[in-house]
């Protein structure tokens, strides 16, 4: 059974309302955060997230 997780704030922490499975690939995401009210452009593949190194245009 696919399991679904949700995506941490890389800021603060907090649950965002984003779900992601394990075969979920996400690149340059847009992940906005309702407790600290911050945007951040995160990168997920097999359910690791680590933010976006590349400038936005």
């Amino acid at each position: 059974m696919n399991q679904s997780y949700w995506l941490r704030c890389p800021v603060c922490g907090e649950r965002s309302k984003t779900k992601v499975y394990a075969d979920t690939v996400l690149v340059r995401f847009p992940l906005y955060c309702p407790r600290c009210k911050k945007e951040c452009r995160v990168d997920v593949v097999q359910l690791k997230m680590i933010l976006s190194k590349e400038p936005d245009a």
